[in-house]
C-alpha cells in the first residue's frame, strides 16, 4: 500500500488502496526461502478415478482485506476425476455438473474453476501421457460469499494430485487454486489458501506469495453463524465499490484489529475474534449498503449475542461468531429474521465449526 502525494490544504496523509495484481509469467511461494518448481517427469496415474472435497471459506473476516481467511465445517464442493482414454494425453475435460446453479457453469474447462485448477496441476506435474475427466458436484451457491469458486479450484486440484500419487506440495496446490482464482475474481488467496490449508490463513506476502496457518486451540470452541440471502454479490462487483483511496487513521485503525484478530485467533479468543471481525472501517462500510438488510442483520446478531459479526468475503452471506452451538442456532434466526424484515430477502442460516483439514481426498479406485 503506497502513500499519495498530498496537496499541503490536505493535513491527513492518504493511503492509495493497491490496484488489481496483474497476471505475470511466474508467482514464486516462498516457504523457507525455497521455490516451486515444475515436475519434469510424466507420472503415472495411482488411481483410475478419485472423488475429493473442499471446503467453504469466510475471507476478510472483517479488517483482514484479501490477507485473512478461514474454512468452515460441513460445507463446500466435491470433484470426481478419473482417467478417461477418450480424453486427448494431458488434456482435461469437463463431463458433468451438478448441484447448485449448475445450469450457469461452464463445461469448457479454460472457462470454470475447477478445470483451470486442474489443468494447472496437470501443467506442474508434467502430465502428457493420459488425459481426465472431472465431475464437479456444487455445494456451495455461486456468489455467496463462501468461496465457492475457491472451493472448485481447491477440490479439483487435490484431486487431480491425488490420482497421480500426491506428488505436490500443499503450497503448489494453493498456487494452482490462484491460477483460478486469478482468471475468476482477481489474484486473492483468502479463500483458495484456508480451502486447501484448512483452519486461519494469514497472506503474509502476495509478491512473492507466502501463507501462514494460524492454529486456533484444538480445544475452545468456535462456532459460525452464517446467514444467506437469497441475493447475489458477484466478486467483481463488490470489488468495484471499494475506495480507491483511504486516510491514515482508517489504515491505523485497522491494521491494529487485524493484528488484534491474529492474536484472538491463536489464543483462542472467540470474545476478541468476534470484536475484532467486527471492527472493519474501510470494506464493510462500502459493501454493506449494497446488500439489502445487512447493517440491521449485524445489529440482530450481535444483540443476539454473537461476539461479532461482518459480511463473508464480497457478501453476500452474513457471518457471525460465538463459542456456544445453541445460542448460535438462536443468532441465525435473529439474523434471518432481520434479512427479511429489513431487506425483504428470504434468507438461510446454519451453524458450523472452523474446518482444520482443507480440501481432501474422500475415496479412490486404484488401478
Amino acid at each position: 500500500m503506497a502513500i499519495c502525494n498530498q496537496s499541503p490544504f490536505k493535513p491527513i496523509t492518504t493511503l492509495c488502496l493497491p490496484k488489481p495484481h496483474q497476471p505475470r509469467k511466474t508467482r514464486p511461494f516462498l516457504v523457507k526461502c525455497s521455490k516451486t518448481q515444475l515436475l519434469s517427469t510424466d507420472p503415472e496415474p495411482v488411481f483410475t478415478s478419485v472423488r475429493s472435497f473442499a471446503p467453504a471459506t469466510v475471507a476478510n473476516l472483517g479488517p483482514g482485506f484479501d490477507f485473512l481467511g478461514c474454512a468452515v465445517d460441513g460445507l463446500g464442493d466435491h470433484v470426481s476425476a478419473r482417467v478417461d482414454p477418450g480424453v486427448h494425453p494431458g488434456e482435461v475435460s469437463i463431463s458433468e455438473i451438478s448441484g447448485d446453479n449448475a445450469g450457469k457453469l461452464s463445461k469448457n474447462p479454460l472457462w470454470n474453476c475447477a478445470g483451470i485448477a486442474a489443468i494447472e496441476v496437470m501443467r506442474r506435474l508434467g502430465v502428457r501421457s493420459v488425459g481426465l475427466s472431472l465431475s464437479l458436484e456444487k455445494g456451495l451457491p455461486l456468489g455467496s460469499g463462501l468461496g465457492s469458486s475457491a472451493a472448485s479450484a481447491a477440490a479439483a486440484a487435490v484431486a487431480v494430485n491425488e490420482i497421480f500419487g500426491a506428488r505436490l506440495s500443499t503450497e503448489e496446490l494453493v498456487l494452482a487454486g490462484l491460477k483460478s482464482e486469478e482468471k475468476v475474481s482477481g489474484y486473492h488467496a483468502d479463500n483458495v489458501g484456508p480451502a486447501i490449508m484448512g483452519g486461519f490463513v494469514l497472506i503474509r506476502s502476495y509478491e512473492p506469495l507466502e501463507l501462514l496457518s494460524l492454529k486456533f486451540p484444538a480445544e475452545k470452541e468456535l462456532f459460525f453463524v452464517l446467514a444467506s440471502p437469497d441475493f447475489e454479490a458477484p466478486t467483481k462487483k463488490m470489488r468495484a465499490a471499494l475506495p480507491a483511496e483511504i486516510g491514515m487513521p482508517h489504515h491505523v485503525w485497522n491494521s491494529s484489529q487485524a493484528g488484534a484478530l491474529v492474536a484472538a485467533v491463536l489464543q483462542g479468543d472467540v470474545e476478541g475474534l468476534g470484536r475484532a471481525l467486527s471492527s472493519d472501517k474501510i470494506v464493510e462500510p462500502r459493501r454493506a449498503p449494497l446488500i439489502p438488510g445487512m447493517e440491521a442483520v449485524k445489529r440482530a446478531a450481535i444483540e443476539g449475542g454473537a461476539f461479532g459479526c461482518t459480511i463473508s468475503g464480497a457478501g453476500p452471506t452474513a457471518v457471525a461468531v460465538t463459542d456456544d452451538e445453541a445460542r448460535g442456532r438462536a443468532i441465525g434466526e435473529r439474523m434471518v429474521e432481520a434479512f427479511m424484515v429489513e431487506g425483504k430477502l428470504r434468507a438461510e442460516a446454519v451453524v458450523r465449526r472452523l474446518d482444520r483439514v482443507g480440501a481432501r481426498l474422500v475415496s479412490s479406485i486404484p488401478r
